[in-house]
């Protein structure tokens, strides 16, 4: 592979952090000293974060504040891309226009397609060369301080919820000009050593493995360099021979699964088969609208039912005594579950649903069994109002003793 053709910057190295750090990049910055009131992992506050970035914070306990939802795919799709190319495409086209001279985002590591290495583009032809997933943790905010340097003040940055929520913390002590956030869905990471040994899992070639992505019809596809591809069904994953600690604590108990702080959000859950975006604010309807033609919309979709899904996730994460959720079945059960799964469980906005709904679930009992000190400070009120139909709600000291905010909705 090709050495990277764009700006990535030498970093300073992290400050000491504890377990919950997900090396954001803003320990890398002077303003270090702030990561105890920006970090998400420490005491969020979605409420005052929605009214800053959006205007307003409307209680959706699941998606957060929002204009429109849509289905999405660009036309033709772009290659290389990890679905479409939307979340490229909306960073390409800012920089195509003036609107902003730099985007931070990461590129694939030179040995590594999987592993992220922050870059600083200022050539949207080069956005072609960031297409695709990375895994792992990657100090993105860590840029913002050599792309200031250099001179830019109109800014867009591409990253997952922690990054985008410690940014949005520290926004007006940057001196920027414009600052577009585009936003992608985070939960499930891990190091990039322990995502290759699940590849490692999941076949004999691992190291041809250049795609791989879970879909919203249940199944896990896998592309090789030859140009095959493999679909896994989500049943025959081997998700519980994997190690207890295989997902940090941070993302089992991550609450902005949909990157609620994000201008734009582009993901796939509730896409049922094209990409899934989330316009937030005014600039995302313009980085949206600046598309044209090039993206096609469509209405989202919604059927099945979410409920016994997520109640047999909470067991599953229950019995796991502080692992990762068991998924036992007998062998031959699983075939038939598998190609029951993708026609009659939730699909569209009831997958999404479900997704984030045991996400909440997945934050309180690991959170309860692990870090119960932290429950007060960590879970926000949308976690509560996703968790409370399936019976958790807070025990006595698991909330603050007072509430600013009300995001009690469950749409």
């Amino acid at each position: 592979m090709p050495a990277i053709p764009l700006h990535a910057p030498d970093l300073a190295p992290p400050a000491p952090r504890g377990a919950m750090c997900t090396d954001c990049g803003l320990s890398r910055m002077a303003l270090a000293p702030r990561c105890g009131t920006a970090c998400q992992f420490t005491v969020p506050d979605f409420p005052a974060r929605e009214a800053a970035a959006h205007g307003r914070s409307d209680g959706d306990a699941h998606f957060g504040p929002h204009l429109a939802m849509h289905r999405a795919a660009m036309v033709p799709p772009k290659p290389g891309a990890q679905w479409t190319g939307i979340t490229t495409s909306l960073a390409a086209r800012l920089l195509e226009t003036g609107t902003v001279t730099a985007v931070l985002t990461l590129a694939p590591a030179p040995d590594d397609p999987f592993r992220g290495v922050p870059v600083i583009v200022t050539d949207p032809a080069d956005m072609a060369q960031v297409r695709g997933m990375r895994m792992g943790f990657s100090p993105l905010l860590a840029l913002l301080e050599p792309a200031i340097d250099a001179g830019h003040r109109r800014i867009a940055l591409v990253g997952i919820p922690c990054q985008v929520h410690a940014l949005r913390a520290i926004e007006a002590e940057l001196g920027l000009e414009l600052v577009y956030v585009i936003g992608t869905p985070c939960s499930d990471n891990t190091t990039i050593d322990r995502f290759h040994d699940f590849l490692g899992r999941l076949t004999d070639r691992p190291g041809d493995v250049t795609y791989l992505e879970f879909r919203a019809d249940y199944r896990v596809e896998m592309r090789f360099r030859d140009g095959g591809v493999r679909l896994i069904p989500f049943l025959k994953l081997p998700l519980a021979d994997l190690p207890p600690d295989f997902f940090p604590m941070t993302c089992r108990t991550c609450t902005d699964y949909t990157n609620r702080l994000a201008d734009i959000t582009v993901g796939y859950m509730a896409g049922d088969g094209d990409q899934w975006v989330i316009v937030r604010n005014a600039r995302g309807a313009e980085m949206l609208g600046a598309l044209g033609d090039d993206i096609a919309i469509r209405p989202l979709t919604t059927r099945g039912k979410r409920a016994g899904a997520v109640i047999g996730f909470a067991a599953n994460v229950e019995r796991a005594a502080g692992g990762l959720p068991l998924r036992r079945m007998p062998g031959w059960v699983r075939p038939i579950v598998a190609w029951l799964q993708p026609r009659i469980g939730p699909r569209g906005m009831e997958f999404a649903r479900a997704r984030l709904e045991m996400k909440a679930v997945e934050t309180i009992l690991h959170l309860r069994r692990a870090m119960p000190g932290r429950m007060k400070h960590m879970v926000p009120a949308h976690v509560w109002a996703l968790a409370a139909p399936y019976g958790l709600t807070p025990r006595p000291g698991e909330t603050p003793a007072t509430s600013t905010s009300d995001q009690s909705k469950t749409p």
